[in-house]
């Protein structure tokens, strides 16, 4: 086994660890490294997704209930994981668009919460932080939050003049952006799903997706992790999150077994390198196990 290195991933709500990098992080546990999981906001404002929860006892207890899943699905990946203690701000929907509540993830001064970050990320001392691109994944504003304070952490928690008091400085080596929603993957599924005379769910999906003003976020990756046999383990944790996920949605329409077949990797982008690397990769630890061990 490589010597053990640390792996930190920043996620916006509970089950967004799940849903992106979860075979990820899944194999490189299974590999003796160490991974955290920080979720910044409890997922307060989230709605009930699974009809099945949809009961009167889980809307009055939902932000206990979302606790207990998420608790239940680090379990399952392996994982280290804390909660960074924002408040969730809710998606805003409407025309105008309404303005978010006061003292939500995304209205709280940047400062605070890039301080509360920095200070897990001096205990924790990871190698390699992921988090959201600029977009978010996709134009939540917690997502786009997550991002920005993930970014100005990794930036400042190895200097000694920035957040002073928040633990030692630690400088992490590498910073990644996952990204998951592929276009060209879900044309893949698409087709093998088709081909074999099932229904897709990803037909609207793939109509509304306007390719001259969404470029498909595949063509940034640069590191392709391999974790086929992490899958199960995958899906197993995003089913934990039972208020959110429903066991009979388009997140399991395609079996591992096919997904496997067609795409067995997990894609991020590297946006920061403090070590040597070599462009494509295949393992976010490339270059840090030479820098470290050197």
């Amino acid at each position: 086994m490589a010597d053990k290195l640390r792996l930190m991933t920043v996620h916006a709500h509970p089950d967004d660890e799940s849903s992106k990098g979860a075979a990820t992080t899944a194999r490189y546990v299974a590999e003796g490294h160490d991974v955290m999981v920080v979720t910044c906001t409890g997922g307060e404002a989230g709605s009930i997704l699974n009809p099945a929860m949809d009961r009167p006892e889980v809307v009055e207890n939902l932000t206990d209930v979302r606790r207990e899943e998420m608790a239940k699905a680090a379990e399952i990946l392996g994982v280290e994981h804390r909660w960074l203690g924002f408040v969730d701000s809710g998606l805003p929907e409407g025309d105008p668009m309404p303005a978010l509540p006061e003292g939500v993830f995304a209205t709280v001064p940047i400062e605070e919460s890039t301080r509360e970050l920095v200070k897990v990320m001096r205990e924790f001392r990871p190698h390699v932080v992921i988090t959201y691109d600029e977009n978010g994944g996709y134009p939540h504003p917690d997502h786009i939050r997550c991002h920005e304070i993930s970014v100005a952490a990794f930036d400042a928690a190895g200097d000694p003049d920035l957040y002073q008091g928040q633990g030692e400085p630690w400088q992490p080596l590498k910073l990644y952006y996952s990204h998951g929603f592929s276009r060209k993957r879900m044309q893949l599924f698409h087709e093998s799903l088709l081909a074999d005379g099932k229904e897709s769910p990803y037909t609207d999906w793939l109509e509304r997706w306007d390719s001259q003003n969404r470029p498909d976020p595949d063509d940034r990756v640069t590191t392709r992790v391999p974790c086929g046999e992490y899958f199960e383990q995958r899906d197993d944790a995003l089913r934990a999150h039972a208020t959110q996920i429903d066991p009979t949605s388009r997140w399991f329409a395609v079996s591992c077994d096919v997904q496997r077949e067609l795409w067995p990797t997990e894609d991020y982008e590297l946006v920061r390198s403090l070590v040597d690397t070599t462009l494509p990769e295949d393992d976010l630890f490339a270059g840090v196990q030479e820098k470290v061990c050197a």
